[in-house]
Parts: C-alpha cells; sequence; structure tokens
C-alpha cells in the first residue's frame, strides 16, 4: 500500500510481495514505484534514503519478500521548483487576463541550476493556483535575478499566446533605466548579433552569427564618471542591454559580469531597471502602459553622484 504525492513526499511506507523474493532491492523497488527511473531509485540506496525492516537497505540485498520497506526519500529539485511559495510580490496591475509585477533586484524569474525555489514562478503559483495550467506559469519575458522591474504575466492561455506573438512582432515596449562607466555625449542605438561567449559559455557576447538584437539609448543625466541612460530595446536577447553597453565601451555600473572589478562608483549590483513596459491588452486591445520608479539602491546612488558632482548635468 502507498500513501504520498510523488511531486512533495518524504516517505514511502511499502510491504514487498511475496513472489518478489530474490529479487535485487533496486529491482524490486523499480516494479513497486514504476513512476521512479532506476537511477534514482539506486541513488536513494546509495545514499541511505531507502530501509528494509528499520536497517539501512544495501544494494547487494535482495528482497526477501513480505518485509517492510521504507523509502525517506526528498523530491528532487526539479520537482520542487514548481510548487507554490509565499514570496511578497509587488503587483502593478492585475486583471483576469493578466498580471504586471515590479520585480526587486535578488528575486530569479524562473527556476534552473542552482535556483530550485524561491523564484517568480513559485511566487505566483501561490498567487494564482491557476497559472498552474499555463506553461512557465504565464511568463513571457524575464529579467536577470538582480535587475529590477516590470514584468507581465499572462493568466491564461489565451492572453499568454497574444503576449508571445506581441514580443515576437516587437510591439511590446520595454524601458529601462541604466547607469553606464563612463560619459556618453549623444543618444545613439547598438545594432550588433548576441550569441554566448566563444570561450566563457556562461556569458554572452557581440559574436559575428549570434541573433540580431538592437538597444536603443538616450542620455539623461551625466555625472563625473558615468552617465544615466534610458534604453529602448528592440529585440530581447539575453544581457542584451550589459552585453550591448560593453561592447561600445560603457558596461553598466556594479555588472559583476561584464564591468571590471572595482570600477568606481561601486554598486552591488548591475544599476538596471526596467522601469516602463506598454503593450496591447489581449482581451481589450487597448494600449496600456505602466511604469515604476527606480529603486532604493539606484535612487541613493543616483543622489550620491548628484551630491558629488554639485548637482546633475541634464542631456
Amino acid at each position: 500500500m502507498r500513501d504520498y504525492n510523488p511531486n512533495t513526499m518524504r516517505n514511502i511506507e511499502l510491504v514487498s510481495p511475496q513472489h518478489y523474493a530474490g529479487l535485487r532491492l533496486d529491482q524490486g523497488l523499480q516494479r513497486l514505484l514504476p513512476e521512479f527511473s532506476r537511477s534514482r531509485l539506486q541513488n536513494w540506496i546509495r545514499t541511505r534514503q531507502v530501509w528494509q525492516n528499520g536497517m539501512p537497505a544495501v544494494a547487494k540485498h535482495k528482497v526477501r519478500g513480505g518485509e517492510k520497506i521504507r523509502v525517506a526519500a526528498q523530491p528532487a529539485a526539479e520537482v520542487l521548483a514548481h510548487l507554490p511559495e509565499k514570496i511578497p510580490l509587488d503587483i502593478v496591475y492585475e486583471d483576469a487576463a493578466l498580471l504586471v509585477i515590479n520585480k526587486p533586484p535578488g528575486l530569479v524569474v524562473h527556476p534552473g541550476s542552482g535556483n530550485w525555489r524561491g523564484t517568480l514562478l513559485n511566487a505566483l503559483l501561490e498567487h494564482e493556483p491557476q497559472l498552474a495550467h499555463v506553461p512557465r506559469a504565464g511568463i513571457v519575458h524575464r529579467l536577470d535575478k538582480e535587475t529590477s522591474g516590470l514584468l507581465v504575466v499572462a493568466k491564461t492561455l489565451v492572453s499568454q499566446t497574444s503576449l508571445v506573438r506581441q514580443l515576437q512582432a516587437r510591439t511590446v515596449k520595454r524601458e529601462y533605466l541604466a547607469l553606464v562607466h563612463g560619459q556618453i555625449k549623444t543618444d545613439s542605438k547598438v545594432v550588433a548579433p548576441i550569441g554566448r561567449h566563444p570561450v566563457k559559455r556562461t556569458k554572452m557576447a557581440v559574436v559575428a552569427r549570434g541573433k540580431d538584437a538592437v538597444t536603443h539609448y538616450q542620455v539623461m543625466e551625466r555625472f563625473a564618471d558615468c552617465t544615466l541612460l534610458r534604453c529602448l530595446l528592440e529585440t530581447g536577447r539575453t544581457h542584451q542591454i550589459r552585453v550591448h553597453m560593453q561592447s561600445i565601451g560603457h558596461p553598466l555600473v556594479g555588472d559583476p559580469v561584464y564591468s571590471g572589478r572595482n570600477k568606481k562608483p561601486v554598486f552591488p549590483r548591475q544599476a538596471l531597471h526596467a522601469y516602463k513596459l506598454s503593450l496591447l491588452h489581449p482581451e481589450t486591445r487597448k494600449i496600456m502602459q505602466w511604469q515604476a520608479e527606480a529603486p532604493q539602491d539606484i535612487r541613493q546612488l543616483l543622489n550620491a553622484l548628484r551630491t558629488e558632482s554639485g548637482g546633475k548635468e541634464r542631456r
């Protein structure tokens, strides 16, 4: 008899049938628990998560038939990744079709290696259980972990289809505030393909065979050693603004990947905030727009720079 949920199980209590006598333990377990792979069951035995008649099981043990078997296993990380979690959300807008979140820095959007729990996806499943029936819990675009700002979530399959098509057609407008090193004199744009770095595969880079990418930027304020930009994305490549600004010699302040270490001003994350979002509502077909001011850490940094420079120099 089994009484457990394979998604959240901690203990499985079993009694082996008499006709299983003589089978290797992993073979017997595979017949008793066909929903789990042989390799996973073997790993549970090796890591002392399987007990036979109250004693830790050994891989070479045979099933005797009629004995009690207890599996005290932790669910796999990728299973936990899609469970609801109570994580506060800063909801800017919500209706029956969509949800707009102001994501704080430090929050991972979607579970992945090293970040299986505590993500925006987990928070969304807690806030709106129906999102379990929408692929990726309705997430249609992402922000890097340390990038803050606006992000739209589809609450229905119809809304998700509409938003994905708008993103593909490049009609969703996403604007960012970016503080970069150095002084930029004029507004311009970067048109350069982005792909995986040829050597450091965890990084992105401007590469000849990358995907097309376009970033427009406009100077908002200049300081002694850096410039505040308004960036508008035409495309949505991974790390796009970070890579494009590095490629023209103006990496983001605080960027741990694309900027040199200990460059001043010092900031604990990339100074990047998605402050404006506009799109066509999937149901009403009206243009909707949202705006979120920069979070406190970026505001404090800008105020400190203004104080140091005796004011601010606008464009």
